[in-house]
C-alpha cells in the first residue's frame, strides 16, 4: 500500500493559501484579554484598599483611645457588628451557600448573604466559587490560596519558604492573578434569586456595615465624635478582625495543628482559630466532611456557628441539616501519624 506524501509545490504551481483567523476575531480575542487584564488590575487595587484601610482605622482608633476618646459601648458596637458579619461568613457564605450543608427559606438566605457582605471579603457568589475551587484543588497548584503550592510549583523548603507560603495563603493571593474558570463553580448560586440579589447589592451592604455603627455611636453619645468612633470601632476595626480571623483559616489551618482525618490535603485542626473563627478552625474536620454543617465533631471542639444552625433548626428555620454519622467519622479517621 502506497502512502501519499505531500511535497513542496513545484515552480509554477500556486502554493496552498495560509488560512488565517478573520481580523475581527483576532481583535475580539485581544480585546477580551485586555479586558481581563484590566479587571484583574482593578481587583488588585480594590483588594489593596480593602486590606489597608482597616489598618488605618485601627491606627486612628488607637490614637483617639490614647486621648481617652472611648466609651465601653463602642466596644460592644464592635463586638455586635463583628458577630453579625462573621456569622454571615461562617454560616451564610460558607456552610449555607458554598456547601449547602443545610436549607433555609429564601429570606434567611438573603439576610445571611447580606450579613456576610458586611465583612467585606467580596461578593457572595465569587467568594463561594473561589472556596469551591479551593476544595476541588486543595493544596495543589490550582488552589487559589494554598500555603504549600504556588502557581508555578512548591514554595520550597525551610522557614522562609513556610512564611512566604503562609503570607500568600493569608493575604498575598489577593494581589496575584485573579482566579479564572469560576463560572462553573457558581451556576446554582447565580440561579438563586435571593443569593443573586444579595450579590448585586454587595456595595450597598458594605456601606451599610460602615454607616450603621457610625450612626449608632452618634445616637448613643449624641455627638459627632461618637459618629467617628462608631465608624472606626464598629466599622473599620471590626472589618480588620473579620478579615484576619477568616484568612487565618486559609493560612494557619493549612500549616499548624492536628490532622485526625484523612482529607487528601494539608488541612489542620487549630483550636485557637477554632474558637476565634466561630468553629471554622476545625479545618481538617471540615475538609474530611465538607458538606457537614457541624465542624466541631467532638464535644470539646467549640463551634458557635453550628450552635446557631441548631437554634435555627429548633425554631423551624433550618432543615435538612447535614452531619456525618459515627460510621463515616470512624471510616475517615487516620490510622497513621
Amino acid at each position: 500500500m502506497q502512502t501519499q506524501q505531500i511535497s513542496a509545490p513545484s515552480r509554477g504551481v500556486a502554493a496552498p493559501a495560509v488560512v488565517s483567523a478573520p481580523a475581527e476575531i483576532v481583535i475580539e480575542a485581544d480585546t477580551n484579554a485586555e479586558r481581563r487584564e484590566s479587571n484583574s488590575r482593578k481587583l488588585i487595587i480594590i483588594n489593596l484598599i480593602t486590606v489597608l484601610l482597616p489598618f488605618a482605622g485601627l491606627a486612628a482608633a488607637i490614637g483617639l483611645l490614647w486621648g481617652i476618646a472611648f466609651n465601653w459601648y463602642y466596644l460592644w458596637i464592635m463586638i455586635g457588628m463583628w458577630a453579625v458579619s462573621s456569622l454571615g461568613i461562617t454560616v451564610g457564605f460558607h456552610r449555607l451557600c458554598t456547601h449547602k450543608s443545610f436549607e433555609t427559606p429564601a429570606v434567611l438566605r438573603y439576610l445571611f448573604a447580606a450579613a456576610g457582605s458586611m465583612a467585606v471579603q467580596g461578593p457572595v457568589i465569587r467568594w463561594c466559587a473561589e472556596h469551591r475551587k479551593h476544595h476541588q484543588h486543595s493544596d495543589t497548584e490550582e488552589d487559589p490560596h494554598s500555603p504549600h503550592m504556588a502557581l508555578n510549583g512548591s514554595w520550597g523548603d525551610g522557614i522562609l519558604a513556610t512564611l512566604r507560603g503562609a503570607f500568600h495563603a493569608h493575604v498575598g493571593w489577593l494581589f496575584g492573578p485573579s482566579s479564572t474558570g469560576l463560572g462553573k463553580y457558581s451556576r446554582d448560586l447565580r440561579e438563586d434569586p435571593a443569593i443573586a440579589l444579595a450579590d448585586r447589592q454587595f456595595v450597598f451592604w458594605v456601606l451599610f456595615g460602615l454607616a450603621f455603627p457610625a450612626a449608632l455611636g452618634g445616637l448613643l453619645s449624641m455627638s459627632w465624635g461618637g459618629v467617628l468612633l462608631g465608624f472606626l470601632w464598629g466599622g473599620l476595626v471590626r472589618i480588620l478582625l473579620c478579615h484576619h480571623i477568616t484568612w487565618s483559616v486559609n493560612s494557619v489551618c493549612h500549616l499548624w495543628g492536628t490532622k485526625p482525618f484523612d482529607s487528601h490535603d494539608e488541612s489542620r485542626n487549630n483550636a485557637i482559630v477554632g474558637v476565634l473563627a466561630l468553629g471554622e478552625g476545625w479545618h481538617n474536620n471540615h475538609h474530611a466532611f465538607p458538606t457537614s454543617a457541624r465542624h466541631g465533631l467532638r464535644w470539646w471542639e467549640l463551634d458557635l456557628s453550628y450552635a446557631l444552625i441548631r437554634a435555627l433548626q429548633f425554631v423551624g428555620l433550618a432543615r435538612q441539616v447535614r452531619t456525618p454519622d459515627a460510621v463515616r467519622i470512624a471510616a475517615k479517621k487516620r490510622t497513621r501519624d
